[in-house]
């Protein structure tokens, strides 16, 4: 269920290779979750909230990994968040989310880790702006 709504961000979505695996990362408002799927996983919609979504494959079959990852999220006056990924599985799929806080027409800059695996020297970075609504 949750998988759905967050498709719906998927436009946004980006991938990067690291090792064996294609890290799928998207990251957007918290508001654009219906109030019915925020509540089922425990999840604060406010304008002020954004989510980063991470899901892992493997690069030859395309299967699922679990991939664990770690990290913050930092914005260009220095504050720096950890972020606390929350597992969700759904049939085959697993995915991993994270909120963050942000302010309007702030750029934050995302710095993932996955140091349980083979990959754990490789980092992942991106950087996205977000607005309040």
């Amino acid at each position: 269920m949750l998988l759905a709504a967050v498709s719906v961000v998927a436009v946004a979505e980006q991938k990067q290779q690291i090792g064996q695996w294609d890290v799928h990362y998207s990251a957007f408002n918290s508001t654009f979750l219906t109030p019915e799927i925020a509540a089922q996983y425990g999840i604060t919609r406010s304008d002020k909230r954004g989510l980063v979504n991470i899901s892992v494959l493997h690069s030859d079959t395309q299967s699922a990994v679990r991939a664990k990852p770690e990290g913050y999220v930092s914005n260009p006056r220095g504050g720096v968040q950890n972020l606390e990924f929350q597992e969700i599985t759904e049939g085959d799929a697993i995915y991993y989310l994270a909120s963050f806080q942000f302010g309007d027409e702030e750029v934050m800059r995302f710095t993932l880790r996955f140091p349980d695996s083979k990959n754990a020297g490789e980092t992942l970075t991106f950087e996205q702006q977000f607005y309040q609504e």
